[in-house]
């Protein structure tokens, strides 16, 4: 509803401010706020059971999306400097609508993330001895920093094996993992299961969410963990948390007789 919102202030404002016409009439079917379809969950033992058919570095990726909440975008994009052992957080830099945060670095996840940093260390330096140490960064950051192409803190936290042309500039350089890879591997891992959920990569942020909210934790808590700019947005997993009962009240089925 507000991605419709924002277009139809943007379609006004244009034919106002542009057009310079004072009446308008859109003719199109808006779609009913208050409604939105609930997420799938998965159990923390659904989600043991995909990552065990998962290989390295995709069970890796995955265990950091829900031990996180992370999108896929965001994880993929991790640089090692956004990795903070010393003040156990992970920083998210241009989240969705531009925004920043940080969230927990998991505990689980320390000694692993450490071991896969130093691998990647000695990885990269292999790379700069072949020439191929380079790292795709923002045109603004490169002008200002000359070499932070090349500097191991500013490598993705998942490279890619490859070097790749950059869309518009041409620069060849690393880039990290393919969101498209990732979202394969786990579906070919969802299939090895005798799990029927429609679930995704994306699932995972949200049985991080509903897993908190579980376990007690404040609402706003993880509002601001998730990224979310609306509180409303992080109620939708209220709806999806295990309750007594299941969903609040057992089935007439299971009520005792008489």
């Amino acid at each position: 509803m507000s991605t419709q919102n924002q277009t139809l202030n943007a379609l006004v404002f244009f034919a106002r401010y542009q057009l310079q016409i004072d009446e308008i009439a859109l003719n199109f079917v808006r779609t009913e706020s208050g409604y939105r379809r609930p997420p799938v969950v998965l159990t923390r033992e659904e989600i043991d059971c995909i990552l065990s058919h998962l290989k390295e570095p995709w069970d890796r990726i995955c265990r950091l999306l829900y031990g996180t909440g992370l999108r896929q975008s965001e994880g993929l994009r991790l640089r090692i400097k956004d990795i903070d052992f010393g003040q156990k957080i992970i920083a998210v830099h241009d989240g969705k609508g531009g925004k920043h945060r940080v969230v927990p670095l998991p505990k689980a996840m320390e000694q692993d993330l450490s071991s896969h940093i130093a691998a990647l260390k000695t990885r990269h330096d292999g790379w700069l001895r072949l020439g191929q140490g380079a790292v795709h960064i923002p045109s603004a950051l490169k002008r200002k920093y000359p070499n932070a192409a090349t500097e191991f803190t500013w490598q993705y936290l998942f490279p890619a094996a490859r070097l790749c042309a950059h869309p518009r500039s041409g620069e060849v350089a690393r880039h990290h993992l393919h969101e498209k890879l990732l979202q394969n591997q786990f579906k070919n891992a969802l299939r090895k299961t005798t799990i029927y959920k429609k679930a995704t990569c994306h699932t995972l942020r949200h049985s991080f969410a509903t897993h908190l909210l579980e376990a007690g934790y404040d609402i706003r808590t993880v509002q601001e963990m998730m990224g979310h700019a609306d509180v409303s947005t992080t109620m939708i997993y209220l709806h999806v948390m295990k309750k007594p009962g299941g969903v609040g009240a057992p089935s007439p089925l299971d009520l005792p007789g008489d």
